[in-house]
């Protein structure tokens, strides 16, 4: 959002967290926000530092104001498009490694607010156009208290449309999101940001200040009007919208539902996940492989397989490269539902049935269990990981392809970076995991927090063990 008077040291710049960028000016000025989503400033620039022929000295630049942002980007002229060039190059180099998380991140990073000069200020937009569509076809933020902010609920559908095209969870868009609007013409400056470089998460949402523009429904309404599998109209039934029903006269696609349940969707929060067929539809080659029927809050979303892909298996426009993966995520969605119309009052019997329901939706597809029940968790003072499974970091070659040792997340349904060899980088999506799709447990997300600084003080196998053992997990 704002800042006042930048003050940068160049001198022996290696992360981000050695840069003094500012010194804090409080006359109706809002305080600094470039640190407020740090996984996604963390993970930005180290894509960005793969291949950097423009010599951007650190991602954080492309969120603070132009006078500040040129002492870190000397080599570029339209300071205004700073924040894209970063996101595009770091988006490119992702691409270019295989890695599916950096480039999810390269997209988020656009869409972050930037600093201006006072509350209720809109930054300037970038007038060219980024190399990669899934860039250009975002802009940031605005100030929230700016009348431009009425352009961020379409900024995030954006984000979504763009993180589902790559395969990515189009959810993930309200990570974007920025603060609740400040009072314009503050004194004290304190504004409703954030500004925090140590939290690895961003405080953001550590402070749970992230206040996204748009809804769920409305994302996956988004995704399902744009993407490869949306047809001209609503398909038959509850499930319209969700991303699983083949539209009116589409020719080309048809979901095969399973039996039962699946034919309509579920009251409450479980609306609109169902896998109903639209009218018109030819017989084709994408099937719907979840075959649980339980409806519990709403149907567990279809698992969309169809050949031809690498990614063949698809929740709701995310995409998988296993089946299990896949099934995984339904089952953990439809919990989440369950357990929102639960806390609603819109299901009666309490949210312990929903993860009753996850757990028969598991077993009906053959797939292991990998957390603890909620009496052993209990018994055992674990801690909670929400809608996912186990978070460990296992430390191996051979991880994507690599000739020499890395990190990795043990259960890629749940965690589906790619390896690095900084288990900082894993470390820290897991954490964000956690807090975002996860909606795991405060308590949960600050362990993971303090396990990620545990395992950076460590090397190899001994900091996986060390993040591992914080959580109380195994690889």
């Amino acid at each position: 959002m704002k800042y006042g008077t930048a003050l940068v040291a160049l001198a022996g710049l290696a992360s981000a967290r050695e840069i003094s960028l500012y010194s804090r000016k409080t006359s109706k000025r809002e305080v600094p926000q470039e640190h407020s989503h740090e996984a996604t400033l963390r993970a930005t620039n180290t894509a960005l530092k793969l291949d950097n022929p423009l010599n951007i000295q650190d991602a954080v630049f492309a969120l603070l104001g132009n006078a500040a942002a040129a002492k870190g980007a000397p080599e570029v002229d339209n300071l205004d498009c700073l924040q894209q060039i970063v996101a595009d190059q770091a988006f490119t180099n992702a691409k270019a490694a295989g890695d599916l998380e950096g480039q999810t991140q390269a997209i988020l990073f656009r869409a972050l607010e930037r600093n201006t000069g006072s509350v209720g200020l809109a930054s300037v937009i970038c007038d060219q156009t980024a190399v990669n569509p899934e860039i250009a076809s975002i802009t940031q933020h605005q100030d929230p208290a700016s009348p431009e902010a009425a352009g961020n609920a379409a900024i995030e559908l954006a984000v979504a449309q763009a993180l589902a095209s790559i395969g990515a969870d189009p959810l993930l868009a309200l990570n974007s999101a920025t603060f609740p609007p400040g009072e314009i013409g503050d004194p004290t400056g304190a504004g409703n940001t954030c500004d925090d470089p140590d939290d690895a998460t961003g405080c953001i949402f550590t402070l749970n200040l992230l206040t996204p523009a748009v809804t769920e429904d409305e994302i996956l309404a988004a995704v399902a009007g744009n993407g490869a599998d949306a047809g001209a109209g609503a398909g038959a039934g509850a499930g319209a919208g969700a991303g699983n029903d083949a539209g009116a006269g589409d020719a080309c696609t048809v979901v095969v539902a399973p039996p039962a349940n699946n034919s309509t969707a579920g009251a409450g929060a479980g609306a609109g996940a169902g896998a109903d067929a639209g009218a018109g539809e030819a017989a084709t080659g994408t099937v719907n492989v979840q075959s649980f029927t339980g409806a519990l809050g709403g149907v567990a979303p279809a698992v969309e397989s169809s050949a031809g892909s690498d990614r063949p298996f698809a929740v709701n426009g995310a995409t998988f490269t296993t089946a299990g993966a896949a099934l995984q995520r339904s089952c953990s969605v439809q919990k989440n539902a369950c357990a929102n119309a639960a806390n609603a009052g819109q299901l009666a019997g309490g949210t312990q049935q929903c993860e009753a329901q996850e757990n028969e939706c598991r077993a009906a597809n053959s797939l292991k269990r990998l957390r603890r029940s909620v009496s052993s968790r209990r018994q055992a003072n674990a801690l909670d990981f929400g809608g996912c499974g186990n978070p460990a970091i296992q430390f191996a070659v051979g991880l994507d392809g690599r000739k020499e040792a890395s990190f990795q997340n043990v259960n890629a349904a749940d965690f589906n970076h790619g390896s690095a060899q900084a288990i900082r980088i894993i470390a820290d999506f897991t954490c964000s995991r956690l807090q975002s799709s996860c909606q795991a447990a405060p308590e949960t997300v600050q362990a993971c927090q303090q396990a990620s600084q545990a395992a950076q003080a460590a090397t190899g196998q001994a900091a996986a063990d060390a993040f591992n053992s914080a959580l109380g997990v195994s690889a």
